[in-house]
Order: structure tokens, then sequence, then C-alpha cells
């Protein structure tokens, strides 16, 4: 358990407090935390919160969005985004996680859109080096390619970091997301010390209208947790496993529930059988 992360996105409707406070219940020892959350209760009062409760914060979500293709856009999303790094070193985490963006409306240049992104996170590293934050970049399932992240696999993720060094850019493994991949453990053996966050969340069918809301808890679905798990481990990661999930009845449920149910499949699903 004491690797065991609750990311702020699965308890929703949680502040910071009230997401610390539920941590603490449950014996979870680290949570992962969501700016908007974070921006309600101060950046001040949320790191003390969790300091106070005895936790880490495993990463902050959620910085990115790097594809404007205007200058006027790319100047904001770079003020944004250097803004976050100020706020993950401010809470004591050295992992801000970068969603990073979609095609710019009206484009369909893919590869266009990803040499944006490369060339914000040239224009972002040195800000995150200087504040000891490594920028983390989540690639996304290729549903969500057009709107949300250009970066559909964990090879063009470790591509894109390749320039710089592993503790200025890394890469999320996010179980939701990459477990479909054919090239995946290769991918993960190959990130090695670049693996700055390991998330999980089931794949579950059907598939709601909203495909942002498609997560389920691990075991309901169908990904393998524990060969993921080996595979990150095996490549050298020792940091927190994130539960992450993004789920309209989820969010509706009590949030002790919600925890007690995770803890409880994190150990029936994730860790080694017993």
């Amino acid at each position: 358990m004491a690797r065991l992360s609750l990311n702020q996105a699965t308890t929703k409707r949680w502040s910071v407090a009230e997401a610390v406070d539920g941590c603490a219940r449950a014996g979870i020892s680290a949570i992962g935390l969501w700016r908007e959350q974070v921006a309600d209760a101060g950046v001040g009062r949320a790191a003390k919160l969790v300091a106070d409760a005895g936790l880490r914060v495993s990463s902050l979500c959620r910085g990115g969005f790097l594809t404007a293709a205007d200058s006027a856009g790319q100047r904001v999303a770079l003020e944004d985004n250097r803004r976050a790094v100020d706020e993950a070193a401010a809470l004591g985490t050295d992992t801000l996680v970068l969603v990073v963006g979609g095609l710019p409306p009206g484009s369909r240049d893919l590869a266009g859109a990803r040499q944006l992104v490369a060339d914000r996170i040239v224009d972002l590293a040195p800000h995150a080096d200087a504040a000891g934050v490594q920028l983390a970049l989540e690639p996304l399932h290729p549903m969500y390619c057009a709107d949300r992240a250009v970066l559909s696999t964990l090879d063009q993720a470790l591509e894109l970091a390749a320039p710089f060094p592993a503790s200025v850019v890394g890469v999320v493994v996010d179980a939701f997301h990459v477990w479909w991949d054919p090239r995946l453990l290769p991918a993960i053996a190959a990130a090695g010390e670049r693996i700055a966050s390991f998330q999980v969340c089931d794949w579950v069918l059907p598939l709601p209208s909203d495909a942002l809301l498609a997560r389920g808890m691990m075991g309901d679905g169908f990904v393998d947790f524990r060969a993921l798990r080996e595979a990150v481990e095996a490549a050298g990661y020792q940091g927190d496993t994130e539960v992450e999930i993004f789920n309209a009845d989820i969010w509706a449920a009590p949030g002790d529930d919600v925890l007690a149910t995770m803890t409880r499949r994190y150990v029936t699903e994730v860790l080694p059988e017993r």
C-alpha cells in the first residue's frame, strides 16, 4: 500500500481537503493533484494540507495543450505551463503531467501538430529544469488524437523526450491509454529512467457516448495490470501507482466507498498474486 496513490480525478467531486482526508482514512499515502482543485484551495494551502496529513504529492495534472498554431496561442500556452511547473514545485512534486493537445482548429496536419509540441517543449524545458520538475509526456489512446493528444504511443512520447535529460522530460505509462499497443513492452523497457508516472484504470465496454468517461475500476475490464507493473518495475520505476479514473458512475458514488474498492482492487489486480 505504500506506493498506492489516489489521482484526484477519481474522486472528482472532492476538494483537495476532502481528498486528503479520504486518503488518510483509507491508509493511502500519496495523492495526484489536479490544478483546478489546487487553484480553488490555493497552492500554499493545498501544499500544507498534504504535508500536515503526512502524504506526498505523486504528480500534478496537468499541463500541456501545446498545439496552438498562432504565436499568441503559443505564448498563452507557455505562460500557463510555466505556472504549472511552478505550482508543481510549490506542491513538492517533481512530476508535471502533460497532455500535449490535439490538432489545431481546422487542421488535418498531424505531423505539423507533433512538431508544434516538440517546439514548445524546447521552450518549456529550461524553466522546468531550473525548477527541478520533470515534464511527463502522456500518450493518450488514438481516439483522443484529434482533440486531446497527438501523441498516441509510448514510442512517440520517447522520441520527443530523447533530446532532453531524463530528469527534465519523461513519460507517463497510463494503462488505459497504452495497453493495446503491440510495441508497449519494448517501449517500456526502452523508457527506463524516463518513466515519470505509472497510472492505472481499466478499459471497459461498452464505451460511453462521452469517450472521456470510458475508464473503469481495475478488474472490471481487459487490462493485464500485473504485466504492466512488472514491466515498469523491470525498467527501473520505483514510484507510485496512481489510480486515475474518469467515470460518471464512480464520480457519483460516495468517495470513501470508491477508495475502499480502489485499495481492494489494487491488491487483487495490480500487486503480485499471493
